[in-house]
């Protein structure tokens, strides 16, 4: 993904007055959601116990929970709630394949991308979060102006296919969208560098509902939007069943390597509606 400079909070009001549309519908959907007033339990600084957790190599001693510890062979670190906001930070794949739909009155893969994205950061950002843009120039932030600096820039980015290579600092979430179109360990690759950087991360399988059914008959052409070429099938549902095998193992990995790393995976077709995925993905957010 290309970088651009940072952008002044006028310079995205002037972008994102060009999109009302997205703007509109993100925040009428975050609006559907229910959020407490005090944002995301978390880690961190703060008087309210939330968790013990198994003592990890670079925990300051200090930290320990002696008395717990002395109950088992672990030693355990007494987690308190942290009353500060964390960093979110949110990918809406704008490769190739993602600017796809199978028909009319369906989005395009990316527009629903961009819009649950911007919908979620509308959501944290009024529990007090920071949140920008992965693979941006911008370093998070909280308020109306994060929402029209992440809307400019989601209007405007391309980018390859492939995950970003950037670094997030440690106990931040991450919030990917995409289809995922990719090889299986660029995958693995991208999600244990971010996990081992103690990165917390949630990925959302995207696909238009014909991906999933491959509904086509007879002869069709099928041209790659990322230069694999084109391919004429004389009867496409001959492909059908083989087709849906591929798939299905595809996601299994995909769900697979996550789980591995301790990330949520879930599953989100553009002719749903946007409100569940949204619902998913900032319960996700919420657990510790």
């Amino acid at each position: 993904m290309s970088e651009r400079p940072p952008l002044s909070s006028l310079h995205a009001e002037e972008l994102a007055a060009q999109l009302p549309p997205l703007l509109v519908e993100a925040e009428r959907v975050a609006a559907t959601v229910t959020q407490g007033t005090h944002g995301r339990r978390r880690t961190g600084s703060g008087d309210n116990f939330w968790q013990f957790r198994r003592y990890q190599q670079g925990d300051a001693a200090t930290t320990i929970d002696w008395r717990q510890s002395a109950k088992s062979d672990p030693l355990y670190i007494r987690e308190t709630e942290w009353a500060a906001a964390q960093s979110v930070w949110l990918w809406a794949d704008p490769s190739a394949s993602m600017r796809w739909r199978s028909r009319d009155g369906l989005p395009q893969k990316y527009d629903r991308a961009a819009l649950l994205a911007l919908a979620l950061a509308a959501l944290l950002v009024r529990g007090g979060e920071r949140v920008s843009l992965l693979g941006g120039s911008a370093p998070p932030s909280s308020g109306r102006p994060a929402l029209l600096r992440l809307a400019a820039t989601m209007a405007a980015q391309t980018g390859n296919a492939g995950l970003p290579d950037v670094p997030m600092p440690r106990s931040s979430h991450a919030v990917l969208i995409s289809d995922f179109l990719l090889p299986l360990d660029a995958v693995d690759t991208a999600l244990r560098r971010w996990a081992g950087m103690g990165v917390r991360g949630h990925v959302l399988h995207l696909l238009d509902p014909a991906e999933e059914s491959l509904p086509y008959q007879g002869r069709v052409r099928f041209s790659g939007l990322e230069g694999e070429g084109e391919l004429l099938v004389a009867q496409a549902e001959g492909l059908r069943d083989a087709y849906a095998q591929r798939l299905a193992n595809h996601r299994a990995g995909l769900a697979a390597i996550a789980r591995s790393v301790g990330w949520s995976f879930a599953v989100h077709h553009t002719n749903t509606p946007p409100r569940t995925a949204l619902i998913a993905l900032h319960s996700a957010l919420a657990r510790p």
